[in-house]
């Protein structure tokens, strides 16, 4: 039993058209995409390039680009329809996938609102013209969670993804004093859950979609 209303995140959901539509049916508050800038083209895809045929997983999986398909951001758009639900997350190393990913939806979602996740807090200045665009600070490292926590005294945000095992009861508590969203990443099963809810915290990042199913709101 869970003791409070969690946001939950499909993480990676995003990247594959037929999850995309599956995590928005299972009722989940957010949707994350990765979106990666390779040769001109925003793709989708968390999977990192090595040169121009392989895609690398890290510590995982080396495939064949040509073996797996690669959505690009104005497909994941197209397919999300305006849903508000849609976070898109944006990897390095090249920062001009920010401003790219704000003249795509400018084109392609003018009206729609839509979340912005990213590691490199400079890519948000792209967005700045973009008032329906929500930002959310992420954190992977020890030195950037004492960098959020600095900057949520500063000013206000719309919410927080931090790594799940940089927290404690007391940070995730002081943060709260300043924004109503910290989610944390991955939380994949029950013991990460329970760790998760013992934290605190207000959101959740999972890749496993029937966990954020069982916990969604009845439809």
């Amino acid at each position: 039993m869970i003791s409070r209303r969690l946001t939950l995140v499909a993480h990676r959901a995003g990247n594959a058209l037929a999850d995309l539509r599956a995590a928005l049916d299972a009722g989940v508050d957010l949707v994350e995409a990765d979106v990666r800038l390779h040769r001109g083209t925003l793709e989708m895809r968390h999977a990192r390039a090595i040169g121009r045929r392989l895609l690398w997983e890290p510590w995982r999986d080396l495939n064949r680009r040509r073996d797996i398909p690669v959505p690009l951001l104005a497909d994941v758009l197209t397919t999300a329809a305006g849903d508000s639900r849609l976070m898109l997350d944006l990897k390095g190393p090249f920062r001009a996938v920010a401003p790219l990913t704000a003249a795509v939806l400018r084109e392609t979602a003018p009206e729609a609102p839509v979340t912005v996740c990213t590691r490199d807090w400079s890519m948000f200045a792209a967005f700045d013209d973009l008032p329906h665009v929500r930002r959310v600070y992420s954190a992977g490292s020890r030195r950037q969670l004492d960098q959020v926590r600095q900057l949520v005294r500063r000013q206000p945000v719309h919410g927080l993804s931090i790594r799940l095992d940089l927290l404690t009861p007391d940070v995730v508590a002081e943060l709260h004093e300043h924004t109503g969203l910290v989610m944390v990443w991955s939380v994949d099963t029950e013991d990460a859950l329970a760790r998760a809810q013992a934290l605190g915290v207000s959101g959740i990042i999972s890749k496993n979609l029937p966990l954020l199913r069982g916990l969604a709101p009845a439809q």
